[in-house]
């Protein structure tokens, strides 16, 4: 079997949007957790992952992928300072991207948006063959997954702080991937957003993901 990217599942962030109890990640969703859908959809698209996370939600994503296959980084504080300025979503890339440093590419999939579909994962995987930045695109809209080739390896490792690879997808040529699925639009950071996607038509039905082998 040829080589294939790797999705990088993020899952570090603090949340500071969600009002809720306890983590947005944590949340109910389609049987499931919402890092859990996340998870069982990238599962789905037969693609090998590494989940970057906290000791915090370590248990949570354990729950889906086996232990190899979690990073941990330091938690984000609520409230920023110099002294954590290099921590984000930048920081949670370039962890995910050494721990698989011999991929041919890398997937980046916020854990907040359960509802992209396997074969989104692996048509923009597959655009990775031909463009060194491919991202999925829904009606036109930029959105998630972010593929990235691996002769981009030396920048997305030593990436830091919150901007995560926003200046790589516009340093590089980047091929939009159009797809039929609006879940590559959704995340989710509030209680709205959670309503939201639990009422969405195309959420996966409770136990379906689970089933895929």
């Amino acid at each position: 079997m040829n080589a294939v990217p790797v999705v990088i599942v993020l899952a570090a962030g603090a949340g500071t949007r969600f009002r809720g109890h306890s983590h947005k990640l944590t949340q109910s969703f389609a049987g499931s957790t919402v890092l859990g859908t996340t998870l069982s959809q990238v599962i789905a698209s037969h693609l090998p992952l590494v989940v970057v996370t906290t000791s915090a939600l370590r248990e949570v994503a354990k729950a889906d992928v086996a232990s190899q296959d979690v990073v941990l980084v330091p938690e984000s504080p609520r409230v920023r300072s110099e002294h954590v300025a290099h921590l984000g979503m930048g920081y949670s890339i370039a962890a995910g991207v050494r721990a698989r440093g011999d991929a041919p590419g890398w997937l980046v999939l916020p854990g907040d948006m359960p509802l992209v579909q396997p074969a989104t994962l692996r048509a923009v995987a597959e655009a990775l063959t031909e463009h060194p930045v491919a991202y999925a695109q829904h009606g036109g809209r930029r959105g998630h997954p972010v593929g990235f080739s691996a002769e981009l390896f030396s920048e997305l490792a030593t990436l830091t702080g919150d901007e995560g690879a926003r200046r790589l997808v516009a340093r590089y040529p980047a091929a939009p991937v159009e797809v039929q699925d609006p879940g590559v639009l959704m995340d989710l950071d509030t209680e709205d957003d959670l309503r939201r996607l639990r009422q969405w038509p195309g959420q996966p039905p409770v136990g379906e993901l689970n089933a895929v082998p």
